[in-house]
């Protein structure tokens, strides 16, 4: 595990556009005396690009009675992690999901059937703000077992090349969550910085080979599970974004190339409007 934690804590360091770490400074005031580390990780770190776009964060905070005025949402972020926020800082706009430091640990290795979290982190991602060393110790950690959990719940076929394998997991994770992504979308994941798979496949593999007999490699109950969080978080997403259901709509629009538009009464009741629009999206294909 020494070769992939260095190879996790030198990627979490790489210097990142000045405005995502004020960005992800900002993030962190809004939770004061809660936040412990912000990652930055998404198509705007793969593409380099932030204008016109939304950033992707993740705030971990130390608990979330700590992290909430309000008592309701932190009963929500504990019941179904995480819970999603909108924001707009210096002309930028991104989404941050919030979890505990004991959720991202959970939900960030092998002890969650889930793929919500390691799929993500077994992409590429920056550690662009820290309350303090002990933070980021426990953020590698926790980020650490990612990609090996991806890489174990995909398992093995005789002689796939390893690119062809990474591509095939993160293919298996798309299809787990109600996604808006084209069907190429999880390969491009891969192949927009194939040399960045090569380099953790090795140390990511011997890693995933310790996980044998933890990892289920079966994706029927991984997709059942993750298709019903996913329509739960939007359900909750619509509550916590301000113009949620918005949001939604823009982000399917942009991934799918659709053009679904919102009733003036889906937006005066987001969530009952974002649901209302599930069976239409399922049954175009917009959302998988």
């Amino acid at each position: 595990m020494n070769a992939l934690r260095d190879l996790v804590a030198e990627e979490l360091a790489i210097p990142v556009d000045p405005r995502v770490t004020a960005f992800a400074e900002y993030i962190a005031g809004r939770h004061p005396g809660a936040s412990r580390a912000v990652l930055f990780y998404g198509s705007c770190l793969r593409q380099k690009a932030l204008e016109g776009l939304m950033l992707d964060f993740y705030l971990i905070v130390s608990n979330y009675r700590a992290a909430y005025p309000k008592r309701w949402l932190a009963a929500a972020n504990a019941l179904i992690p995480p819970n999603v926020f909108h924001v707009e800082h210096d002309g930028l706009f991104a989404k941050y999901a919030v979890l505990s430091e004991q959720d991202f640990d959970r939900l960030a290795g092998p002890r969650t059937r889930n793929v919500s979290v390691w799929a993500r982190f077994a992409q590429p991602s920056r550690l662009v703000w820290t309350a303090d060393e002990a933070a980021s110790h426990k953020a590698i950690e926790a980020i650490l077992w990612s990609a090996p959990t991806l890489l174990a719940a995909a398992g093995p076929r005789a002689r796939e090349p390893l690119l062809d394998r990474w591509r095939r997991a993160f293919a298996l994770t798309y299809s787990a969550e109600l996604r808006a992504e084209r069907n190429a979308r999880s390969g491009s994941v891969v192949d927009v910085d194939p040399k960045r798979y090569e380099r953790f496949g090795e140390p990511a593999l011997q890693a995933a080979r310790a996980l044998r007999g933890t990892v289920s490699t079966g994706w029927l109950a991984r997709r059942i599970q993750g298709k019903f969080l996913s329509v739960a978080r939007l359900a909750k997403a619509s509550l916590t974004f301000a113009d949620g259901a918005d949001y939604i709509v823009w982000k399917i629009n942009r991934h799918a190339g659709t053009d679904f538009t919102l009733k003036p009464w889906q937006r005066r009741h987001p969530l009952l409007g974002a649901l209302s629009l599930l069976p239409r999206l399922l049954r175009s294909g917009a959302v998988r």
